[in-house]
């Protein structure tokens, strides 16, 4: 299907690997310039330097930012300039009991997880409502509704995220502006690869014994593995594209069946 993104503009956030990488290079691939984000400048070029080999005329810039310094995201801002598409895809997660989290870490999880979608868009959505197109997309969590207990801390900011996306569609009414989230499911990026294998490492077990035995353990799940960062991909670009125009403040599955109650 053609998603009519050439001449498009895109900004993903936290997009040096994972889930954000795979839909920078799906953007880049469709034709869209694309700006990427992370924290590290080295990392940053590496992924700019694959990215424009996907495609000789690729437009791809880079921009350094930590979502966790509000100044780094006013320098971030000042440079971005117009932007068609916005992908809030940078979040930071772990794994830990919730008496163990103190204000300060709670801080630090809203600050990137929540903040930077209020941020990217209160400066993007005026000038999208202004020029009469554009695409704002949440990368949430089935973790926002169905909250592990251990992840208490992450489930809260990704609930967030979908009650922040819910409330901006509502001010795109009768436009052909639209903001949408993405639940994902357990996605097996690079940041979980590299927590599986240091456990992996730990216990003596070959990494991928150990990635099917934490897939077997999540029950609900249709598909009985872990999603790939392109499948989620696939979701993110069509809510990026024209094609989507008639999908607005939804929030869309791509969780491989693994919550139980319905949306």
């Amino acid at each position: 299907m053609e998603l009519e993104l050439t001449g498009k503009r895109a900004f993903v956030s936290g997009s040096t690997e994972g889930i954000g990488y795979a839909i920078a290079a799906g953007l880049v691939r469709a034709g869209a310039a694309v700006v990427v984000n992370g924290r590290d400048e080295q990392r940053l070029c590496a992924a700019t330097e694959k990215l424009r080999a996907l495609r000789p005329d690729a437009d791809v810039t880079g921009i350094v930012a930590d979502f966790a310094d509000a100044e780094q995201v006013r320098h971030l801002l000042g440079r971005l300039g117009e932007i068609d598409i916005l992908v809030n895809n940078v979040g930071i997660f772990d794994v830990r009991p919730f008496t163990d989290i103190d204000d300060e870490e709670w801080q630090r999880y809203f600050d990137v997880n929540v903040m930077s979608g209020v941020r990217l868009s209160r400066h993007m959505l005026g000038g999208m409502l202004a020029r009469g197109w554009g695409r704002i997309v949440f990368v949430a969590s089935e973790s926002g509704i169905d909250v592990p207990a251990d992840m208490t801390h992450y489930g809260a900011t990704k609930a967030a995220m979908l009650a922040l996306a819910n409330g901006l569609a509502k001010s795109t009414r009768g436009t052909s502006v639209t903001v949408n989230s993405i639940v994902g499911g357990p996605t097996y990026s690079e940041g979980v690869a590299r927590a599986v294998e240091q456990i992996a490492l730990a216990q003596g077990l070959p990494a991928s014994e150990l990635k099917q035995a934490i897939a077997a353990r999540n029950t609900t799940s249709l598909l009985e593995r872990f999603i790939e960062p392109e499948e989620i991909a696939q979701l993110a670009l069509y809510l990026a594209s024209p094609r989507s125009s008639a999908t607005n403040g939804a929030a869309l599955r791509a969780d491989g069946g693994t919550l139980t109650t319905i949306l």
